[in-house]
């Protein structure tokens, strides 16, 4: 069988095919690291092309299989909260389309991101689409997750394909679930590597790609924990990632300290943690270890592995195109013997080092601990700087992604309860405790606690304030909680909801159930917000200036 390879990246569509017995007989490809990655691998001889100006003159003849994954930025919900340009994106998948059409091989496969199946679908039902013209492809659109086809991540893609679904899922029983325990425990042999999917063997000294970074700071590692745990919109992970499942989606783009990262406990140094290798990251993309990676730089390298299909499903794909019977099917060690080191190997790049200098407006945001209600709603500590004068503010927001609200934190709550019988007391029994937290945070200036954070001095960090807040609010939800019965309680929920409302009553306030339920730790909340942003710590600041 004869195939080519439509937004080829840097090879795993043409990896699967090969192994698979299809020869992969022209690729396609834009950026040139890929292309260098590509060519790096399976050989050839091509540039950059602009897909959607190729002449279809030129592509060859007698194919009977076209695959590609036509670009996902502008559909996938990761790029501006989901707001891409659908129409720019649109223009590669009816090029894919219409490259099959001229083409009109017995097979033809494409990949891209979950977002894409719902468009597909929608696409060939609607006689007004641009994509209507090509429903006599007759397209099957499902979302898989690569993990249930070996691969040790959970990688969900859409799959649009004239190969009957059944046909490839019939290879399942004999895929054993791979987790990231399995890719990481296989690379750390210390003699022979043996590849966690294919079987093939390496000695230690033959395997790249495995400088690792340097392991997380405890800064790095608190925003890292409070992006996956904390996150104010999105649901919780788990810091650190467990081994004993199929890794997170392996990005294209993520940082030392981001949400995407996959961080891992680093061997080298006890209680210390790390995020992968790029070996690390191409085995969880199904890439086999003697594939090698030509970039100039391990972000790049990471971009493409990252953007890459990985190579299983498209193996699997393809023996099923070729009418291969699961009775015929050896798993993906099946293929080990195919797999070889390329006579030129890819350069060292040294990983990201731990960030030593930041801009001295470098912005702040982390939520209160004991003051978390995960998504919609939440206290935060943040600052707002111009680079001479900073300004630290709590803040509290609640609502729903498209109507999100406020309660302003300026001291006016504060005021009337302590003039209210029932909370005027615990607030007194509380005023040591809010006079250890001052003393702690008037050790620093709101200055001096920028400069801390853009690491332009030592001393108090706007983390140790958030602490102190935290666990001041805890102490107070502890206090009101022994303290409150059934009937102040359900005063305190009116007076939070009135809060909410701001003086204006709407039964479409929201978030309302969530605002009762927490009404008390909110209330708690209020108050030390108020607090907080009432010291002189601001004051003095303010009347220098």
């Amino acid at each position: 069988m004869r195939a080519i390879d439509l937004y080829a990246g840097i090879g795993g569509w043409s990896l699967g095919l090969r192994l698979a017995g299809v020869e992969v007989v022209a690729s396609y490809e834009w950026w040139k690291p890929a292309i260098e990655t590509h060519k790096g691998n399976h050989g050839g001889d091509f540039g950059p092309v602009d897909i959607r100006k190729l002449n279809l003159d030129t592509l060859p003849t007698n194919i009977d299989m076209v695959v590609g994954s036509p670009p996902c930025t502008e559909f996938s919900y990761s790029n501006r909260g989901g707001s891409g340009d659908i129409a720019e994106g649109m223009k590669d998948l009816v090029r894919f389309f219409e490259v099959v059409d001229r083409l009109k091989p017995r097979f033809w496969a494409m990949e891209n991101v979950p977002r894409v199946a719902e468009v597909l679908r929608a696409a060939f039902a609607d006689p007004d689409h641009i994509l209507y013209q090509y429903r006599h492809l007759r397209p099957n659109i499902e979302v898989l997750d690569f993990s249930e086809f070996g691969t040790p991540q959970a990688r969900r893609r859409c799959i649009a394909t004239n190969i009957p679904f059944e046909n490839l899922k019939a290879y399942q029983p004999m895929l054993p679930k791979r987790t990231l325990g399995d890719v990481l425990n296989a690379l750390a042999a210390q003699d022979e590597v043996v590849d966690p999917l294919w079987g093939v063997v390496l000695r230690k000294e033959q395997l790249t790609e495995t400088q690792a970074e340097p392991a997380l700071n405890s800064e790095e590692l608190r925003m890292n924990r409070e992006a996956k745990e904390y996150h104010p919109i999105y649901n919780n992970m788990a810091f650190p990632d467990p081994i004993d499942h199929p890794a997170r989606t392996i990005t294209a783009t993520c940082t030392r300290v981001s949400r995407e990262s996959i961080i891992i406990a680093d061997p080298r140094s006890r209680n210390s943690m790390r995020r992968l290798t790029i070996r690390e990251r191409a085995c969880l993309q199904g890439f086999p270890i003697t594939y090698q990676f030509f970039a100039r730089s391990f972000a790049e390298k990471a971009k493409m592995v990252g953007n890459a299909i990985p190579p299983t499903v498209p193996y699997l794909l393809a023996l099923a195109a070729r009418g291969v019977k699961p009775d015929d099917f050896a798993g993906y060690m099946g293929a080990a013997d195919k797999l070889v080191l390329p006579d030129k190997v890819s350069p060292v790049t040294l990983p990201d080092k731990e960030g030593r200098s930041y801009p001295p407006t470098r912005a702040f945001r982390a939520a209160l601990p004991g003051l978390r209600f995960k998504s919609g709603m939440r206290f935060e500590l943040a600052n707002v700087t111009d680079g001479m004068s900073t300004e630290w503010r709590i803040r509290f927001f609640f609502g729903q992604s498209k109507d999100i609200r406020e309660i302003d934190l300026e001291g006016d709550a504060s005021l009337e309860l302590k003039h209210n019988f029932v909370i005027s007391p615990i607030l007194e029994s509380m005023q040591g405790e809010f006079a250890k937290a001052a003393s702690v945070i008037n050790r620093t200036d709101p200055e001096s606690l920028q400069l801390a954070w853009s690491h332009r001095c030592e001393g108090i960090g706007p983390y140790d304030i958030v602490d102190q807040i935290g666990a001041l609010a805890s102490n107070l939800v502890s206090r009101l909680d022994a303290w409150l019965d059934a009937v102040a309680r359900a005063d305190v929920a009116d007076y939070v909801l009135a809060l909410a409302e701001g003086g204006v009553k709407t039964q479409k306030l929201a978030n309302r159930a969530k605002l009762e339920r927490n009404a008390v730790a909110i209330l708690a909340g209020v108050v030390v917000g108020e607090w907080f942003n009432g010291l002189h710590w601001h004051s003095e600041r303010l009347a220098a200036a």
